[in-house]
């Protein structure tokens, strides 16, 4: 029988060919086929510039890792070529990467807008960098070496959201950022679609959009449409409330404060990113708190409860975040029966088993959890599938190329545009790496580099890798087993019975001694010490109990053996 070959997948590239003089060179390292990690490279000239720099939460089979960042390497041998990084909005997806960039290259020009320059010069502070800054709003145009950038207002849930447009000898290309098409938002800025159809006029070449909700029917709902279940809350509460959201989730918290201030409540902010991100908002005018309405945590703990409103981060179930610690009691705010517990953010996907954890353990101490799940108290940041139809009709792109999602995120947006008329083969599905070229107003993949993730784990960066992942992974689920062996170094033949120090490994009581007579078979094979040194005999010794304990007891711990010559 002949065995079918599988085809070579369309996206096994060759690494790409040198440029093309006056080409425009696209190649994500992080945000594509992810929702996090937002990183985008741009080639022209001889310059690059690069449109976001953030980061992607560990997921649970990521053990000890804090954050994810893209892989700068590609980029590494050429940081003196960067004009600049431009930031499109303040949340860590699209910042939380740029300390890391800067410990490189201090002197690379940070553009945003005047709420994401805070949010990430304060980033930055705490990683003593002082970062050179261009601040830019929306109708501004700035050139950055062969760059010409313009910038147009977009919403989400954050305020001061910018999409940006690139202008080059090679074409233009329009990058949303994360947005949607709110009609009635919070801070009444909203997506300027007149100043995409003023581009549309001139005429986009490549078009890099937001896919997180393209797999979603119709249109995203209002922020305003919240406040109504938001005020439910404060109105039925019979304690404490304790709302969790986002650090950088300005337009939410404005509405928690306003239910708080129509019904009487003090409000106390909980965990340092939430006291930092909520302090620069409203010293910039983002955010309005009444006077004497914030007070600190001392002063609302000998308050009556039902005048108090904690907000706090930990909304996606960070084990150290303030909201974790309270459903642990762990935290010197005790949560228990006829307190309320406000959820006001979104499921993070892989995030799913912590929350719940949280969720369950609140009920378990008497509290009544409000969340996305059953009630209106959260909506998302992100166009749907409507708006973005409604978007690629103003844009009217030569070629798409969808990013912010997952596969399922990115596969839906591209239907979309093709469905509104762009050319199947100028709608560019791709991965992390791969690059598509800008030439003479036509887009074409040209090859791929690698992106893979880069861990940082406590204060290293790209020094975790994946085999330790695996390492990891199999300590938390098989233990560990350390054995001590002291060996007579002529004969190889054990002088004393062989120790065993087990750490996670549970297993029937007397198991050692058949172990000890499974390695001491195996030494008995090895032959005198002139043919085996000690290095040999610890692996002989880790293989021989590996393979009997999977064998008999059908568990892989991590063995290490140490081996004492007498």
């Amino acid at each position: 029988m002949t065995l079918k070959k599988t085809p070579r997948h369309e996206l096994d590239l060759p690494t790409p060919r040198r440029l093309v003089d006056g080409g425009l060179r696209v190649t994500p390292l992080g945000g594509v086929g992810e929702v996090g990690r937002n990183m985008t490279v741009f080639e022209h000239k001889g310059k690059l510039l690069i449109v976001d720099c953030g980061v992607l939460f560990p997921e649970e089979n990521q053990p000890g890792i804090d954050v994810i960042l893209p892989d700068f390497a590609a980029i590494r041998s050429r940081l003196k070529d960067v004009v600049a990084v431009v930031l499109t909005h303040g949340h860590e997806d699209h910042i939380g990467g740029v300390p890391y960039l800067l410990k490189e290259r201090p002197t690379i020009p940070i553009v945003g807008s005047r709420l994401t320059l805070a949010l990430v010069t304060a980033k930055l502070e705490e990683h003593k960098i002082t970062p050179k800054t261009v601040q830019v709003k929306e109708g501004d145009e700035v050139q950055f070496g062969p760059f010409g950038t313009e910038y147009f207002a977009v919403n989400h849930s954050i305020p001061d959201g910018l999409a940006v447009a690139l202008r080059t000898s090679a074409g233009t290309v329009l990058c949303t950022g994360d947005f949607k098409m709110d009609q009635f938002p919070l801070d009444r800025r909203i997506t300027d679609l007149g100043g995409f159809a003023r581009l549309a006029d001139e005429g986009v070449d490549l078009f890099l959009t937001d896919s997180t909700n393209a797999d979603v029917p119709g249109f995203t709902t209002s922020e305003e449409d919240l406040a109504p279940a938001i005020d439910q809350v404060f109105r039925t509460a019979p304690r404490r409330i304790v709302v969790s959201s986002f650090a950088s989730h300005v337009h939410r918290i404005q509405q928690v404060i306003d239910a708080a201030e129509r019904h009487g409540r003090k409000i106390a902010f909980v965990g340092r990113s939430m006291v930092r991100n909520m302090g620069i908002a409203a010293e910039l005018g983002f955010l309005r708190i009444p006077k004497g309405m914030l007070v600190d945590m001392k002063a609302i703990e000998k308050m009556p409860d039902e005048n108090t409103v904690l907000i706090c981060t930990g909304s996606q179930g960070e084990p150290m975040a303030a909201l974790s610690r309270m459903a642990n009691r762990e935290h010197i705010i005790e949560i228990g029966e006829g307190d309320t517990i406000l959820l006001a953010s979104s499921l993070i996907p892989g995030n799913e088993n912590a929350i719940y954890r949280i969720i369950n353990a609140f009920t378990r101490w008497g509290a009544q959890v409000v969340h996305k799940g059953n009630a209106k108290v959260h909506v998302s940041g992100h166009a749907s599938a409507g708006e973005l139809t409604y978007c690629y009709n103003i844009v009217k792109p030569s070629a798409v190329l969808p990013y912010h999602g997952e596969w399922r995120h990115l596969t839906a947006n591209a239907a979309l545009a093709r469905k509104t008329g762009v050319a199947d083969d100028q709608v560019f599905v791709i991965e992390n790496g791969v690059s598509v070229d800008l030439v003479d107003g036509r887009s074409s993949i040209s090859g791929r580099i690698p992106a893979p993730y880069v861990f940082v784990d406590g204060q290293t960066m790209g020094l975790a890798t994946e085999t330790a992942m695996n390492d990891r992974r199999v300590l938390a689920e098989e233990g560990t087993i350390t054995i001590l062996a002291i060996v007579d170094s002529t004969t190889n033949a054990l002088l004393e019975p062989l120790e065993f120090f087990a750490r996670g490994f549970v297993e029937e009581e007397g198991w050692e001694e058949n172990a000890n007579k499974a390695i001491t078979e195996a030494l008995a094979g090895a032959g005198p010490r002139s043919k085996t040194s000690a290095d040999e005999l610890e692996a002989l010794m880790t293989r021989t109990i590996g393979r009997w304990l999977s064998r008999r007891h059908r568990r892989n711990p991590v063995v290490t053996t140490i081996v004492v010559d007498e």
